[in-house]
């Protein structure tokens, strides 16, 4: 029984000291890209792209040595580049559920592209290139954090953004008219208005609307306004919070394509 063990830990095997490193090394990359990911509270994050990257590194190893018990018999071939055809075709299905269509806005792009991204490191590790992989790791982190800061300040390529603004004022103002239309003045698009009243005993995230000229009582009236451009949202949020009867501003931003 001892005897039989043993080469379950054989490196000729496929299990020895070589490939536990290159899974830890995909372990470790993949988990800084699904860290920066879930910072930015993405679909997919942490957990997601720690699995994608570790699995993908198992199956390159199974492709390379998982094998080798029937490549010395006669009569049989194996192409190992077949697995990691499949791997690249799998991880397809996981980045087609996280991209969806919302008003003409295409959502998830960038986190399906960076799950296909971390398959290919995890590969990459699995197939002994841990250069390539630690490289690429780096080219992540440069476009993730480098590339909006570019955009940004080169308005030719700026990206639309989508950013929802939350707001307050007093009830039986007209301010929210005055807010949509130094909205749009300021380069923004409009896509939904949604307005709550707490003392109507709806809930700020219910999903229903109320139109503003509804007669309520005296008190405060909470809008999510859900806008798209590529001009500055810091200062549009510094000049609504400047209105008259507004009693706060605040935004959430998030790239539509991601």
């Amino acid at each position: 029984m001892h005897a039989l063990a043993l080469p379950l830990f054989d490196p000729g095997a496929g299990q020895g000291v070589r490939q536990f490193a290159e899974l830890g090394l995909a372990l470790l990359l993949s988990t800084l890209i699904g860290a920066e990911r879930a910072t930015k509270q993405k679909s997919a994050g942490l957990r997601t792209h720690t699995l994608v990257g570790v699995g993908s590194a198992l199956f390159m190893e199974v492709s390379q040595h998982g094998f080798n018990g029937v490549l010395g018999l006669d009569n049989v071939s194996f192409d190992p580049s077949r697995v990691a055809a499949q791997v690249v075709s799998g991880i397809g299905f996981i980045g087609g559920g996280l991209i969806f269509v919302r008003r003409d806005a295409v959502r998830g792009l960038t986190t399906a592209a960076t799950v296909w991204l971390t398959c290919a490191i995890g590969m990459a590790c699995g197939g002994g290139l841990p250069l390539l992989a630690i490289g690429v790791t780096l080219v992540h982190f440069v476009v993730a954090q480098g590339y909006p800061w570019v955009t940004r300040r080169i308005p030719a390529i700026a990206t639309a953004e989508q950013t929802r603004l939350h707001l307050a004022y007093r009830v039986g103002t007209s301010v929210l008219t005055r807010i949509l239309e130094h909205t749009t003045t300021e380069g923004f698009q409009v896509l939904q208005v949604r307005v709550d009243r707490p003392d109507r005993k709806t809930p700020p995230d219910s999903g229903h609307r109320r139109d503003e000229d509804d007669t309520v009582s005296a008190g405060t009236v909470f809008v999510q306004l859900d806008i798209e451009g590529t001009a500055s949202v810091h200062r549009l949020v510094a000049e609504l919070s400047e209105f008259d009867d507004v009693l706060s501003v605040s935004s959430i931003k998030d790239e539509i394509a991601d």
